[in-house]
């Protein structure tokens, strides 16, 4: 979803729709990107290492409240992204992720019918 959304961002294709439906189908990426919805909420048991509306989550956050390895949670987040679900930024040797909420409301457009892929 990542790169035509980029260059048409009010529609995405079929394919990347069932990419995105991919990537949301294993429960815990699931649970990541409902948690990801409200990072302030969800995460403020942690002191926010950048300003989480505009970066989003550490990714050490994400590993402590999911209790997975922090190698799993990175090749769930990999997955988020490459679908175009989530956005990563690097701060130091942190990377954070957030919600790419026009590609969520899109892929919502498509399960409800208003919009086709």
């Amino acid at each position: 979803m990542a790169n035509s959304h980029a260059t048409d961002p009010g529609n995405i294709s079929p394919l990347e729709a069932v990419e995105g439906l991919k990537a949301l189908a294993h429960p815990a990426r699931l649970q990541i990107m409902d948690w990801l919805r409200d990072p302030h909420g969800e995460f403020s048991q942690w002191e926010p290492i950048a300003d989480r509306d505009e970066v989003g989550v550490c990714v050490s956050h994400l590993q402590a409240k999911s209790g997975l390895a922090q190698s799993t949670v990175s090749s769930y987040m990999a997955t988020l992204e490459r679908a175009g679900l989530v956005r990563s930024t690097r701060i130091g040797k942190w990377i954070h992720y957030r919600r790419d909420e026009d590609v969520m409301s899109q892929l919502a457009e498509v399960l409800r019918g208003t919009q086709r892929p």
